[in-house]
């Protein structure tokens, strides 16, 4: 079964948990690319904060799981 996974601060993703999310928190932009590299392979879908989305750039386009960006 896939899951859902959300990467960013703390403030902003600590919520999702509450609806199951598997939830990656990451103040610093390396923090966000380590949590990136260590998804489970059944992660479908990635939600990222505007900042996590900016430390991962490239990435963002050579990988499986489709990803959305919290607006600012």
């Amino acid at each position: 079964m896939s899951t859902v996974a959300a990467i960013g601060e703390r403030d902003r993703v600590c919520g999702l948990a509450l609806a199951g999310v598997v939830v990656l928190t990451a103040e610093e932009p390396e923090a966000a690319r380590e949590a990136w590299r260590g998804l489970p392979p059944e992660v479908a879908l990635v939600v990222l904060t505007p900042r996590a989305a900016e430390a991962l750039g490239a990435r963002l386009d050579t990988r499986t799981p489709l990803t959305v960006v919290l607006p600012v």
